[in-house]
């Protein structure tokens, strides 16, 4: 075999090579220019969604084609920044939040909105809610926004409290005395009472509550007993007179009370029991039923008659002396001791104080004789005397004037 053909194979695969290797380094450049050019058209743009900062490459024209490639849809209520239609350059930064639907309750006043404001604290501030340190507000004020998210606001206001008679003042939302109560731990025992309803409302108008504090306590004292005065008839005293038999002595008897206080001050007290520890001795008293029945004559061994011969004997004393009759206006004829002095109007009989001359004490009266003590007279107090007479002539005649008595028994 020749060696030209050898040659000529060798030469074509060589060549052959060389074009392979030129296409593979067109193709090569032409894909890296296209890359070139093509990544020229892209822009880097700082998009930040609900806070989250993120960054990109876009060929888009708008902010609109940008938001659409990311599949975020921009609603009415939310907020973006810049426009829609704001064209893409390099380093724009776009800011887009999300509004949230909430419903603002205000003690019991509805309201909704939209807002893009991320916490409840800026939520309530862009809707000029006022939020004091007391207002109760749900969720807490540092709580995030969720769609649909209910705010509740309870607003606060002072409640005065009269407890057991102290005043103070508190701030609170409760709506009823017994949620306050509970809320300020304030305790009640069984006794204890609330003034009106406990399930009633709370209202800035009627913010008062009154606490009653009830408490019942046992008191034991030791007190003394009266004794009882007990009379009997004697028919051998003189009517009008009274003899003490037997002195009257207290007893002791022990009583224990329930007694019932309110705010500190006695309301009730109630007697539980009594025990006596000493009986009382009863006074007994004998009351004279005897009559005496005077005469006038001095023979019969009672009174005499005589009117000058004073006796020898008795306790003499100066008393002054009037005189009525058995007929006397308010005069009912009867003594104090019993004696008929219209049936027996000639009988010497006196009207005295008994604390001064005893009911029944024979007497000598200077200017009327011997008589007996047998009557008294609301008038008749100390040393005076009136004298009984049988016509209103000698009443008059005797007139007033001071006489020498003598009390002989």
């Amino acid at each position: 075999m020749s060696q030209k053909p050898m040659k000529n194979l060798f030469t074509i695969s060589t060549r052959s090579k060389r074009i392979a290797i030129l296409a593979l380094a067109m193709a090569m450049f032409i894909t890296t220019t296209s890359l070139v050019l093509f990544d020229g058209k892209r822009k880097t743009v700082s998009l930040a969604l609900n806070g989250k900062q993120t960054e990109l490459h876009t060929k888009a024209a708008t902010v609109e084609e940008l938001l659409a490639s990311q599949d975020i849809q921009v609603k009415k209520h939310d907020h973006l920044e810049p426009s829609m239609n704001t064209p893409i350059k390099n380093g724009l930064a776009i800011r887009w939040e999300q509004a949230n639907k909430v419903t603002i309750d205000v003690d019991g006043k509805k309201k909704e909105m939209w807002t893009t404001e991320r916490t409840v604290r800026d939520v309530l501030k862009t809707a000029n809610i006022d939020v004091d340190t007391h207002d109760a507000v749900k969720p807490d004020l540092a709580a995030s926004i969720s769609s649909n998210q209910p705010i509740t606001v309870e607003k606060a206001f002072q409640v005065t409290v009269k407890d057991g008679g102290k005043e103070s003042t508190h701030w609170s939302t409760s709506t009823t005395v017994a949620d306050f109560l509970k809320e300020q731990n304030i305790r009640l025992n069984d006794l204890d009472k609330v003034e009106g309803d406990s399930k009633a409302k709370l209202t800035t108008s009627n913010a008062t509550i009154n606490i009653a504090r009830v408490e019942k306590v046992t008191d034991v004292v030791e007190e003394t007993e009266n004794f009882k005065v007990k009379t009997k008839a004697d028919p051998k005293l003189l009517k009008g007179r009274e003899k003490v038999v037997q002195e009257g002595k207290k007893g002791k008897v022990q009583r224990k009370f329930e007694v019932t206080k309110k705010n500190g001050k006695v309301v009730s007290r109630e007697l539980v029991s009594e025990t006596v520890i000493e009986k009382p001795t009863h006074k007994v008293v004998s009351v004279g039923s005897k009559v005496m029945v005077a005469s006038s004559n001095s023979k019969s061994g009672n009174v005499g008659v005589s009117r000058n011969d004073a006796p020898s004997g008795g306790r003499e004393f100066y008393a002054n002396a009037s005189a009525y009759t058995a007929y006397c206006n308010g005069c009912s004829g009867k003594t104090a001791t019993g004696i008929d002095l219209r049936a027996n109007p000639n009988l010497k009989v006196i009207a005295v104080d008994p604390n001064v001359i005893p009911l029944g004490s024979k007497v000598w009266v200077e200017g009327y004789g011997y008589a007996i003590a047998g009557d008294t007279g609301g008038a008749i107090k100390g040393n005076r005397i009136d004298l009984h007479m049988a016509t209103k002539a000698e009443a008059y005649q005797f007139g007033r004037r001071q006489v020498k008595i003598k009390v002989i028994n």
